[in-house]
């Protein structure tokens, strides 16, 4: 590292539509940043893919012009911490680099029938009890089970231990590391909470969920915490140099879970992305849902594990860019919140955003995207304001499940917020009124990949503690819940309606 310079963190986060690269200074100020988008492939109704090749050159770009940025040079890098769309299922030789196919993307419902003959066959109690998390497509298990079973010689290169599977995190941690030569094969406990395949009071792959699954051990990654050294940089020739540490690894909701500094039992966020994830800390408790949600790990640091509640609906910033590139009644995502302000309100249309099916706490993959409601004086400003209010209604159900899943561990008082569509400010005053509790947005939306820096920062001891990153999370803005209890109750009822009908 250059004596003259401060060391710097570089954060990779990895999502569903592009990748983002933060570098940030050892007071987590961002120095330089940089989102490079990636294909979308659809080859059926309902399917999602990504090119993993698609996703290394988004990663690859985004590093070098995020350094460019920042004005800052590889070998001023202390360390890399990495978030991730989480679920996304990627299975590659080991030799090659080769993936087998494309990436089977979190959003992909191929696996729909599959969970249906699962739980049919009486299998959803157990894997609940012992994962935390429910049957449904969404999860990697399904996912990587039709990987083996349709993909020719997938099987025989997995059972070999030639093919190996991973979640984003681990397929880009076995890039950055060497790939091929000696790319070292790991995913954090965060990530493997997520696969249907880990126990969540042992944290480790069962024997009899990968039976059930049929799925070989000898694909798997090693399970590691969210914030240590798992391996160094090696052999990205003009990208970075050799040696780095990376060093901070969580799915992107928790790594936004963590960069909320939602350290504490009871704290909770909610992220506006392309869909819209709650989460709250239990702390040291594994508590299981009775109301649609699931229950996953939130970090582990230094061997202590942190559990939390989550609720994840699939679509919602989605919903806002399907009217801009479906309907084409905005040119752009901003557009939204002046074209819902041309109306008073959304009159009797309601907008259910179940354009990939309904997540928590539905779970129903076979419903469908719906407007309800309208009539000869509706028009895109209704259309609009129902759509961010549909964005909102689905939250509220999901904070309401929360709230009675979590009430002996603590009431929720605050919501913080983040994501791009937390810039919306109508959307989060109606979240507010809503859920009838304070919404706080942060100064850093991009909490994601600066939970990342955290992790990393930790993992390589530029930070010693979590007081350190509690101190540097900083307020943007408050939205107060002030709307009136009888036009709460009666959108909640119209959106009640229009579920049961989707």
């Amino acid at each position: 590292m250059s004596a003259t310079m401060t060391p710097h963190i570089l954060a990779i986060d990895q999502g569903t539509t592009g990748t983002t690269v933060l570098i940030m200074d050892k007071e987590l100020k961002i120095k330089g940043r940089h989102t490079q988008e990636f294909k979308q492939i659809f080859p059926r109704p309902g399917w999602v893919e990504h090119n993993p090749e698609d996703i290394w050159l988004s990663v690859t770009k985004a590093i070098t012009s995020a350094l460019k940025a920042a004005n800052v040079r590889g070998n001023d890098i202390a360390g890399i911490g990495i978030t991730n769309q989480r679920e996304t299922t990627v299975l590659w030789n080991r030799v090659t680099g080769k993936p087998a196919m494309n990436a089977v993307v979190w959003q992909d419902r191929r696996t729909a029938d599959d969970c249906a003959s699962l739980k049919a066959a009486g299998h959803e109690s157990m894997i609940r009890e012992r994962t935390g998390l429910v049957l449904d497509p969404y999860f990697s298990a399904t996912k990587l089970a039709w990987i083996l079973r349709e993909v020719p010689g997938a099987r025989a290169e997995a059972d070999a231990g030639k093919a190996i599977f991973g979640t984003i995190d681990s397929y880009l941690t076995w890039r950055l590391t060497g790939g091929a030569e000696g790319g070292v094969h790991v995913t954090d406990v965060s990530n493997a909470s997520r696969t249907l395949l880990m126990d969540l009071r042992t944290l480790k792959f069962e024997d009899d969920l990968l039976k059930l699954f049929n799925v070989p051990r000898a694909c798997l990654p090693t399970i590691v915490g969210s914030a240590e050294v798992y391996g160094k940089t090696r052999g990205l020739n003009g990208i970075l140099p050799d040696g780095i540490p990376v060093a901070g690894m969580a799915g992107d909701q928790q790594a936004a879970l963590f960069g909320q500094a939602c350290f504490d039992p009871g704290d909770a966020k909610c992220t506006f992305g392309t869909g819209a994830f709650m989460l709250m800390n239990t702390g040291n408790k594994i508590v299981h849902s009775k109301n649609g949600l699931v229950t996953t790990v939130g970090w582990q640091l230094k061997g202590e594990t942190t559990y939390a509640l989550e609720g994840s609906a699939f679509i919602a910033g989605a919903a806002v860019q399907w009217l801009r590139d479906g309907l084409k009644i905005i040119k752009n995502a901003a557009q939204i919140e002046a074209l819902a302000e041309t109306v008073e309100s959304s009159g009797a249309v309601v907008f259910v955003p179940a354009l990939s099916g309904l997540g928590a706490p539905h779970w129903r993959p076979e419903a469908r995207g719906m407007i309800a409601g309208l009539t000869r004086d509706s028009n895109s400003g209704h259309i609009a304001r129902a759509c961010l209010e549909g964005i909102a209604l689905q939250n509220a159900e999901l904070l309401q499940a929360m709230s009675r899943d979590a009430a002996d561990v603590t009431l929720l008082k605050v919501l913080k917020v983040d994501g791009g569509a937390s810039a919306n400010n109508l959307l989060m005053q109606l979240q507010a009124d809503l859920l009838k509790a304070p919404c706080l947005r942060p100064r850093v939306i991009e909490t994601t990949a600066f939970g990342a820096a955290c992790l990393a920062g930790l993992g390589v001891g530029l930070f010693q503690d979590l007081n350190q990153v509690r101190k540097v999370w900083q307020e943007d803005k408050t939205f107060m819940p002030r709307m009136a209890d009888e036009v709460r109750d009666a959108l909640q009822k119209k959106w009640q309606r229009a579920v049961a009908w989707a």
